[in-house]
């Protein structure tokens, strides 16, 4: 069973930087596609960013490109989110996703049914 643990939210300034953490345990992040997810109040689940298994892709939401990067260190099985220049309409729950299909190269990275593991989110607010 894997298990995906979020840290790092909190609050921070707009135009300031915050750097989430998903630690992954029941399982190897090199050989899956790992993604974040945000969820503001009253809207649906926004994709954020994913890596693919490999590491050589990363995709980017429209919203956030320029802004966050998606690196991730193997030897911790640990995957991150930095984000940079955060906005106030930044401010959501951010979750960590993994899709454990072993080097599956699918590129539907955005969609949320792909990831059947789901941490339990992180809240990230941005002051104006």
């Amino acid at each position: 069973q894997v298990q995906l643990v979020e840290s790092g939210g909190g609050l921070v300034q707009a135009g300031g930087s915050l750097r989430l953490s998903c630690a992954a345990s029941g399982g190897t992040v090199s050989r899956f596609t790992m993604g974040w997810f945000r969820q503001a109040p009253g809207k649906e689940r926004e994709f954020v960013a994913a890596i693919s298994w490999s590491g050589t892709i990363t995709v980017y939401g429209d919203s956030v490109k320029g802004r966050f990067t998606i690196p991730r260190d193997v030897t911790k099985n640990t995957v991150y989110l930095q984000m940079d220049s955060l906005k106030h309409e930044d401010t959501a729950v951010y979750y960590c996703a993994g899709d454990t299909r072993p080097f599956y190269t699918g590129s539907d990275y955005s969609r949320l049914g792909r990831y059947e593991y789901w941490g339990q989110g992180t809240q990230v607010t941005v002051s104006s």
